[in-house]
């Protein structure tokens, strides 16, 4: 992995309309289509299924605002901030490997599913990481072009 495989900073909002439109009227953000519905993935606790729902920016530097969900990964922190730091993986599975090695410890993945991979791990530090599989690159540069349509 490398730092230029960074390419969005998530945020989890209680008020998510009300965090889109302030991040568009302080620095000129456009949002895509919201994009949500069930993930199954695995947690520590084992595999669930999760209701996400989000939106990336259309704008760079690309950020990813997430619904809150209570009581899970994706609940806002109080007062607020950046959730995740999100990188493409070439490997997702040897990523999370390499990670663990290093102290990280995976919080949610979706690994060899029918879908692209993806994991949030939690480094030593408290920051969480996202990986997610360089294959879904070319559909969400597509869905970011347009904003519209399905990611």
């Amino acid at each position: 992995m490398r730092g230029e495989d960074q390419f969005h900073l998530g945020i989890v909002a209680e008020d998510f309309e009300g965090t889109l439109a302030g991040l568009s009227a302080a620095f000129g953000y456009e949002w895509c289509a919201e994009i949500a519905g069930p993930l199954t993935m695995t947690l520590p606790t084992g595999d669930a299924v999760v209701r996400l729902s989000c939106v990336y920016s259309r704008t760079s530097p690309r950020l990813e605002i997430i619904r809150n969900i209570p009581g899970t990964l994706w609940e806002a922190a109080p007062g607020g901030g950046v959730h995740h730091v999100g990188y493409w993986s070439d490997d997702v599975a040897a990523d999370c490997a390499g990670l663990t090695d290093l102290g990280y410890r995976v919080e949610a993945s979706r690994i060899g599913s029918t879908g692209s991979d993806f994991a949030f791990l939690r480094g030593p530090d408290g920051v969480l990481v996202e990986l997610v599989d360089r294959a879904a690159q070319p559909m969400l540069e597509k869905f970011w072009a347009t904003g519209e349509g399905k990611a």
